[in-house]
C-alpha cells in the first residue's frame, strides 16, 4: 500500500523535523522489527491511558471514572502481569456511558474525543498483538523510553494550563507516530506495510483533536506552547539515543 502524501503535508507542517534517516535504516532491518512490534504495543496502550486518565481527572465522576479503569484492566493485566488470554481482547468493550459531570465546559467534548480514540488505540493493539502471535513474538519486562517522559517533565504544573500542556504534548506524540508509520512502511513486508499504512488516518485525525481541545479550553492564543513544545519534541527525535524504540531518537550507533 502508498502513503497518502497528502494526508501528511499538515503533519510534516506540524512537526519541526522528520525523522533521522539513520532512525529508519534501523527500523527497515528485519532484527529490529520484533522490537519495534513490541515498543508499538506498549505505545497503543499507553496512549489510551493517556486518554483515560485525562478523561478521569478532568470530565467526570468517580462512578465513570471507575468504569473506565475497568475497560483497560484485561489490557494491563495481559501487558505487565501476563495474565488474560490476548483473543478475549477482540471484544472487550467499555460497560457504560460516560457522561460529562457538571460544570466541565469542554467535558463531553473531551469525553467524545478521548472514547474514540481510546476505541481506535485499543483496536490497533489488538492488531500488533494479533501480528505478534502469528510471527511468535513473545515480550518481558519493558521499561520506559526518554521521549514521553522528557516532553511532561516541561507541563506547566498549573490549571488549567497544565491540562492544555498535555494535550499539546500528546498532539505532538500522535502526530510523530504517524510521521513515522509513514517512514517505515514503504521498507517493510506485505503484511506490516499494509498495517502501517491503515493506521495513518486515524493517527492523523488523533493529533488535530488534541490541538482542538487545547486551543477550545484555553480560550487564547497557545502559539507560543505549541511552538515550545515542537522545539523540544525535535530535539528528542534528533539527539543521539541509547535506546532504540518507535519514538526514539537518532541511533548512538549511527552516529559514531
Amino acid at each position: 500500500m502508498h502513503v497518502d502524501e497528502q494526508l501528511l503535508a499538515p503533519i510534516k507542517e506540524f512537526l519541526h523535523t522528520q525523522t533521522p534517516q539513520a532512525w529508519i535504516d534501523k527500523a527497515k532491518l528485519v532484527e529490529n522489527q520484533s522490537a519495534l512490534l513490541i515498543d508499538h504495543m506498549i505505545c497503543e496502550l499507553k496512549a489510551a491511558q493517556t486518554a483515560m486518565l485525562l478523561i478521569r481527572r478532568y470530565a467526570v465522576d468517580k462512578q465513570s471514572g471507575d468504569a473506565l479503569m475497568a475497560w483497560l484492566t484485561p489490557y494491563n493485566d495481559f501487558v505487565y502481569r501476563k495474565q488474560g488470554d490476548w483473543k478475549a481482547l477482540a471484544n472487550n468493550s467499555l460497560s457504560k456511558k460516560i457522561v460529562a459531570k457538571g460544570n466541565t465546559p469542554y467535558g463531553q467534548d473531551l469525553i467524545d474525543k478521548m472514547i474514540l480514540l481510546i476505541k481506535e488505540e485499543l483496536h490497533h493493539f489488538y492488531q500488533v498483538v494479533e501480528i505478534m502471535h502469528a510471527r511468535d513474538i513473545t515480550f518481558g519486562f519493558i521499561g520506559s523510553s526518554r521521549y514521553a517522559k522528557e516532553l511532561l517533565s516541561h507541563v506547566t504544573t498549573h490549571e488549567p494550563n497544565m491540562l492544555i500542556d498535555k494535550l499539546i504534548c500528546s498532539a505532538y506524540i500522535e502526530a510523530r507516530s504517524c510521521e513515522r508509520f509513514a517512514k517505515i512502511a514503504p521498507h517493510l513486508d506485505p503484511i506490516l506495510n499494509k498495517f502501517y499504512v491503515s493506521l495513518l488516518r486515524s493517527e492523523a485525525r488523533h493529533y488535530q483533536d488534541y490541538l482542538v481541545l487545547a486551543e477550545q479550553i484555553a480560550g487564547k492564543d497557545i502559539s507560543d506552547r505549541i511552538e515550545y513544545f515542537g522545539q523540544l519534541e525535535g530535539q528528542l527525535i534528533t539527539s543521539p539515543d541509547e535506546d532504540f524504540r518507535f519514538h526514539s531518537g537518532c541511533p548512538v550507533d549511527a552516529t559514531i
